[in-house]
């Protein structure tokens, strides 16, 4: 524990005030802080990775985590290996519904305003029963549903908003409805970038952090070891034989793989060697936009070249075997767990200049920033890395430097610690 710190365990009493006079009290059994995390998908998305992350470092002399999930899915399974996991119902049209499919006929639809104040009520129950202290909520649905739980409950809540409530990243009803629950619901704001923090314009004195999403660095540094990519063969292997080019992400139109492919077709014309991967699976009803991405390929005749890889568990080996990763996403990304993921395997980046990506990647320095959309800058700076291998490589190790620094995630865990700390001992 660091100095000035102080644990935040609960205590109960153990005799009513009436008995003081008559017995002598011990002192209160203290134990740790009873946290649900609450999520409404048990897909893997970049949101869930993170809570994954956070469940399995927080410090179980001080918290208690348990997760409830509202479908059984590989998120579950993950959790299930390091602490309690429970199932809690929900309509599969309301789980399932994407951001971009919101409006004001479906946050009025009256069956699934039913479905998540029912959902609402069965987990302050839930929280209730087992002597929970706090809500961590970890996605937009399940802000609103833990919000309500809270306050049903009378427990406090922390929001961990990780998407950008913005009009070109979300439909305009739910962006005002959202911001005007954010003043209302939750006892605390964490998000995942200053840029996220923006979007959500805070009217109250609302208790807020920004704390970035944090890698294992110490398994990312083995992993990368054991593959022995080392700085002479990553060289080596930029300098002329065959590079690789990955983009990892889940697949769907504004991560960007169409742009993606058209920029994987111009660096092809100068550097033929070149392969590329995309890796990821369309989640949320995106399989008519993965077919296109396989129609485009062959029409820029990159068959032999281009690999979809479908949805990978070890990112961390994956990253070990390729040379650039790239990142493409066509709005502000509110984060960017990948490249986090990619410096710390200190891979050279080339992303799209918005949302919180700046934030992590120092143009010039880490990587490469070029603007959304924009295939041609995409396309040369790839083209740059690969012809500098030096260049690249230093910069490989820069942004392993700044992960270091920055986005490790006992740096996330320390922060997350004291706003519990903070809200508990309030």
């Amino acid at each position: 524990m660091r100095q000035g710190e102080r644990n935040f365990t609960m205590t109960r009493p153990v005799a009513t005030q009436e008995a003081v006079s008559a017995i002598s009290i011990p002192q209160p059994v203290a134990r740790p802080a009873r946290v649900l995390y609450f999520d409404h998908t048990a897909m893997l998305g970049g949101g869930e990775i993170a809570l994954l992350n956070l469940v399995r470092y927080i410090d179980r002399a001080r918290v208690t985590p348990i997760v409830v999930l509202c479908s059984c899915g590989p998120l579950a399974e993950h959790l299930k290996e390091t602490c309690e996991v429970h199932i809690l119902g929900l309509p599969e049209r309301v789980r399932i519904t994407k951001k971009d499919g919101l409006g004001w006929k479906s946050l009025l639809r009256i069956r699934d305003v039913g479905a998540v104040i029912g959902c609402s009520v069965r987990l302050a129950r839930f929280a209730a029963k087992h002597e929970i202290d706090l809500i961590h909520t970890n996605s937009l649905k399940a802000d609103i549903i833990g919000g309500l739980s809270g306050l049903l409950a009378r427990r406090p809540v922390v929001w961990h908003v990780r998407d950008r409530i913005e009009s070109d990243y979300l439909p305009k009803p739910v962006v005002g409805a959202f911001r005007l629950l954010a003043g209302l619901l939750p006892s605390y704001v964490i998000t995942n970038s200053q840029a996220v923090l923006k979007t959500l314009h805070l009217k109250r004195n609302l208790w807020r952090a920004v704390i970035p999403s944090g890698v294992d660095l110490a398994r990312r540094s083995r992993v990368v070891h054991d593959a022995t990519v080392v700085p002479s063969e990553s060289a080596a292997r930029l300098s002329g034989r065959k590079p690789v080019i990955a983009l990892i992400g889940r697949i769907c139109p504004w991560k960007g793989q169409h742009v993606f492919l058209q920029a994987a077709a111009a660096v092809r014309a100068r550097f033929a060697s070149a392969t590329f991967k995309i890796v990821g699976a369309a989640l949320f009803g995106e399989q008519a936009y993965e077919e296109q991405l396989y129609r485009l390929r062959a029409e820029l005749d990159l068959d032999d070249a281009v690999e979809f890889t479908g949805f990978c568990r070890d990112i961390s080996r994956l990253m070990a075997e390729v040379d650039i990763i790239v990142h493409a996403s066509t709005t502000g990304e509110p984060f960017g767990q990948v490249i986090i993921e990619a410096m710390a395997a200190s891979k050279p980046v080339v992303a799209t200049d918005g949302g919180g990506v700046p934030e992590i990647v120092l143009d010039e320095v880490t990587g490469i920033l070029v603007p959304m959309g924009n295939i041609e800058a995409m396309a040369d700076a790839i083209c740059r890395l690969i012809a500098d291998p030096v260049g690249a490589r230093r910069m490989g190790l820069e942004g392993f430097a700044r992960v270091r620094e920055f986005f490790t995630i006992e740096h996330t865990v320390r922060k997350v610690h004291g706003v519990y700390r903070q809200l508990l001992e309030a």
